[in-house]
């Protein structure tokens, strides 16, 4: 039977008609989705046209309007009907009240749930006013029957009062999608979803149809109608396979609901959802911060232009690093950017907008995806350097890799993330789906960089320890293959390559072991020092472990499990320990560094060397090959003296050049000269611009040694002037004493988030504890800084104990203020 012939058999039967030909069309296998949605309220328009004009007979001024999602035409097998019979006031109150009843009970009568009102237009305005659903359900608004002047005049009033009344109702809005989000959570990753209320959900998609209506501000709109689609089709199915008018996806009936949409099973359903409701919730936030931004430039603009005679002011642009800055609140690329010409743009982009906490603008992502060369492999140290500092930038990590996703971005630098993009985990103690269960381990364990030596290695473990669950059998042993292969395409080295490997092998190892066996049976404790292999793996074993567990859920660890895992790892450690740190030898020095330290010698000042570095050929890393310097070498040769290390770091600062890496040793001059000369080999990179010339450096430095340059008054006065963003809450710094990591001297190591001028405090402080340092050791990885400073006593000697707590407590006082 044809709609036409359905509508034929719903006009002429009266409801009996109708509810035979409602049943027939939801029945019909050929028609779905938005075809039967569109048929089903064309057949209930007709019927109730039918009703409407059997009642109103000579009835002037009156009309039959939907509203709501019947008058957007998406009419699902057990939606209600939101109508509102419209009258202009001139006609009988009785009359009307007869005509209503002649509409509402038949639907009644068929059990149909029914959302009705009996208004003017003026009273309809008033309540909209009032009533901020009620206006939501008025811009929908559609004719169905009777006066067809009135209708338009309805909406026609109705638009206008929302376009004038945006600035206050835009904000009510808002609040009111985030009340529900709180209540309902968020879609993309729960188990048993609400399709409609849920953040992500059809509600918000309302939300931004009503924006855009508005003129202010207007939704990403790619995905965003087949993301609607989606989620009416699986409420289509979901009210079919029940019976009932349910939003709610309840686990007991996927299987069904998947089955009705010819899926492979329950976990392709979710997925699908998921998809759909992650496009919702980040055209959400893209629309909400464009709200935003006009509403404040609105209040602003007229006050800015009293104050400067007229005109609209240049939106402020500032430097955040090299092709990104930050603008009106949003990280956006500088106008001479060019993402065709530098593939490390993305990662640099969103490390910055990470780390400033500050969210990437959809223009800026759009560009970067579609103009973005891909990255070579292995990856330029740069862009292993920005993805560490992205993942370890705490909780801003999440909105930015969202944005990242949106457009395609991160599965272009890492294919396997496909697999486990949006994928569900059928396990009550997971909150999250694989994806951002991954991304949530990475911001738990940026809080536990300074617990580790490594915390590059233990952000990408992170990031990698559940990749594997997106193939069949053990995800962690699949895992390890992926990771082994991720690893050595971003371009770590080969023994890097086989810690992170083992990382995602063994992430389960230490909490199943330490709650599921006997830890006083000394087989076990071995079994796990043999897996693990090292001290080092076992420090970074410990802290996954950890940030794995917290962000899986509530349920997931306790101060039992931790207790029980720190017990472990005492005990294997212990059987670990037959190796003790030797105290490392020192590196002859190159032919160019003995020149230096001779001319230093001799002219009795600094003698520097500054030479770009290049990438080596991008070839298979060898097992001998450090990892490939970032920026620039520069060689600083001072005679022995005190406060060199803040000097030097200091006027680096001032420079803005960031340190990646630096050696700081005493060199013992040639048989036949007398005296002691200090070499300095550090790695350096602008934080943006190009670098400063070598003569202005090696001036500046001449200065800073002997006293008449106040680099700390000239930092201060530069972070005065720029005061800091509010960005990410890293975590506090940690100052330590190695315990017998050296004969020779005391190693005070310190983990900290770097910053400019974190050097320079660390090198004043340990010169006001009149300590000398014999040797440093200093390295970024990502936003983290990873120092060792091998200090000694006026005399040579290492520090007492005592002193050296003390010390050490004193550094991390300083750091922390």
């Amino acid at each position: 039977m044809t709609s036409t012939d359905m509508r034929t058999e719903a006009e002429d039967s009266g409801p009996s008609g109708y509810a035979a030909a409602r049943l027939r069309l939801l029945q019909e296998g050929a028609r779905s989705g938005p075809p039967r949605r569109s048929a089903l309220a064309e057949l209930t328009d007709d019927w109730l046209t039918g009703l409407f004009d059997a009642g109103a007979d000579k009835l002037r001024g009156i009309s039959l309007v939907a509203v709501g999602g019947y008058g957007r035409g998406e009419l699902s097998p057990r939606s209600d009907l939101d109508l509102l019979l419209l009258h202009d006031g001139s006609a009988d109150p009785g009359a009307v009240a007869s005509l209503a009843d002649r509409i509402w009970y038949p639907i009644w009568d068929l059990g149909l749930d029914l959302d009705h009102s009996v208004r003017t237009p003026a009273e309809a305005r008033k309540t909209a006013g009032e009533d901020l659903k009620v206006q939501l359900g008025l811009l929908d608004a559609r004719h169905i029957a009777g006066d067809l002047g009135l209708t338009a005049g309805l909406r026609t009033a109705v638009l206008a009062d929302w376009r004038n009344q945006a600035p206050k109702r835009l904000p009510e809005l808002q609040e009111l999608c985030a009340e529900r989000a709180e209540r309902q959570g968020e879609l993309q990753y729960l188990l048993e979803p609400d399709l409609k209320e849920a953040r992500g959900g059809l509600r918000d998609a309302t939300a931004l149809r009503a924006v855009a209506a508005s003129w202010l501000a207007d939704a990403p709109r790619e995905g965003l109608s087949e993301a609607r689609k989606t989620l009416l089709d699986v409420r289509d199915a979901l009210h079919l396979a029940t019976g009932r008018a349910t939003d709610r996806l309840a686990l007991q009936e996927q299987d069904q609901v998947a089955a009705e949409l010819g899926l492979l099973d329950a976990d392709t359903l979710l997925r699908q959802v998921y998809e759909a409701a992650r496009v919702v919730s980040y055209a959400s936030d893209v629309t909400w911060r464009e709200v935003g931004r006009v509403l404040r430039s609105r209040a602003v603009r007229p006050r800015l232009r009293a104050m400067l005679g007229g005109g609209k002011p240049a939106p402020e642009r500032s430097p955040l690093a090299e092709g990104v800055v930050e603008q009106d609140g949003e990280v956006v690329l500088a106008r001479a950017a060019r993402p065709d010409r530098d593939p490390v743009l993305p990662l640099r982009a969103a490390a910055a907008a990470a780390q400033a906490g500050l969210p990437l603008s959809l223009h800026a992502v759009r560009r970067m995806a579609a103009a973005a060369r891909p990255l070579p492999t292995p990856w330029p140290a740069e862009a292993r350097q920005q993805l560490i500092t992205l993942l370890g930038s705490g909780p801003s990590t999440i909105e930015v890799w969202e944005a990242l996703e949106a457009e395609g971005l991160i599965t272009r630098l890492l294919p396997d993330w496909e697999r486990v993009r949006c994928r569900p985990q059928r396990n009550a103690v997971h909150i999250w789906t694989v994806d951002r269960h991954l991304i949530e381990t990475a911001v738990r364990a940026a809080e536990f960089t300074r617990r580790v030596h490594r915390p590059d290695l233990l952000l990408v473990a992170a990031l990698l320890h559940d990749i594997g669950k997106g193939w069949p059998g053990d995800h962690s042993v699949a895992g390890e293959i992926i990771a082994r292969d991720v690893a050595a395409r971003i371009g770590f080295d080969r023994t890097d390559v086989a810690t992170l490997a083992a990382l995602v092998r063994h992430h389960l190892l230490l909490v199943e072991t330490a709650t599921r066996r006997d830890l006083e049976d000394p087989a076990t404790v071995r079994a796990v020092a043999e897996a693990v292999g090292s001290q080092g793996t076992l420090e970074l074993l410990h802290a996954l472990t950890e940030a794995d567990a917290l962000a899986t859920g509530p349920a997931a660890w306790s101060s039992w499990r931790a207790s029980l895992v720190a017990d472990l790892v005492k005990r294997v450690s212990a059987v670990l320990a037959g190796d003790d740190p030797e105290e490392p030898e020192a590196a002859a020095p190159t032919a160019e560094q003995e020149r230096l330290a001779i001319e230093a010698f001799r002219t009795g000042g600094p003698v520097l060397a500054l030479r770009a570095q290049t990438e080596p050929p991008t070839e298979e890393p060898s097992e001998d090959r450090d990892p490939e310097p970032l920026g620039v070498e520069l060689l600083i040769a001072v005679p022995d003296q005190k406060g060199v290390l803040p000097a030097v770091a200091g006027v680096l600062a001032m420079h803005r050049l960031t340190v990646r890496t630096a050696e700081l040793r005493a060199f013992e001059l040639p048989d036949g000269v007398s005296g002691s000369v200090l070499l300095l080999d550090w790695r350096v990179a602008a934080e943006y611009g190009s670098l400063p010339q070598a003569a202005r450096l090696r001036a500046d430095l001449v200065r800073a040694l002997d006293g008449s340059l106040d680099i700390t008054g000239r930092l201060a006065e530069r972070d005065a002037a720029y005061p800091r963003r509010r960005g990410i809450v890293a975590p506090p710094a940690r100052v330590s004493v190695a315990a017998a990591a050296s004969r020779l001297a005391t190693v005070i190591e310190v983990r900290a988030h770097d910053a400019p001028g974190l050097l320079h405090r660390i090198g004043r402080a340990l010169e006001n504890a009149q300590v000398r340092v014999r040797s440093a050791h200093v390295s970024t990885l990502g936003a983290n800084a990873v120092d060792a400073f091998y200090v000694t006593g006026p005399d040579g000697s290492p520090l007492p104990g005592e002193q050296a707590a003390s010390l050490a407590r004193a550094l991390e006082d300083t750091l922390r203020e």
